[in-house]
């Protein structure tokens, strides 16, 4: 009596590719236009602030007591890494998506520390940085 034995594979070809979903790569496509799009706006708020820092409603009994003006530039810096980091996650960059957790969490608590300044941007833009957050971390990157 011989037996047959027959394999049967289960799962993806490659077992440490995730397979990839349609909501976790519009996500990321969506989360890059977003730090592109809070770079540029980022670069206006931290100039308008360098420029101009009487814009702002200064509130002295703050617990982080920085200069509107050290503000902007602080603004300014974020803004451009993560529009950088953006365009590095629109081109398919392996790097730009661990920079952009990083840099969105850094812009995250930048905006929480200015929640004085501009409460209702800064809130807007926090929800954003937490949306990026979450794309960027679910999408499982390009198959090789």
């Amino acid at each position: 009596m011989s037996s047959q034995t027959t394999s049967h594979r289960t799962g993806p070809a490659h077992p440490a590719a995730a397979p990839d979903s349609g909501w976790a790569t519009s996500a990321a496509v969506f989360a890059a236009i977003l730090m592109m799009l809070a770079g540029v706006l980022g670069v206006l708020v931290g100039v308008a602030a360098i420029l101009r820092d009487e814009i702002y409603v200064v509130t002295p009994q703050y617990v982080v007591g920085l200069d509107v003006t050290v503000w902007g530039w602080v603004h300014l810096g974020l803004a451009v890494l993560l529009g950088a980091a953006g365009a590095g996650v629109v081109w398919g960059r392996d790097w730009a998506r661990v920079v952009g957790v990083g840099v969105a969490g850094l812009n995250l608590i930048a905006h929480f520390a200015f929640l004085p300044f501009y409460p209702v941007w800064s809130l807007v833009i926090i929800a954003l940085d937490v949306l990026v957050i979450w794309a960027l971390a679910v999408y499982p990157g390009e198959p090789d």
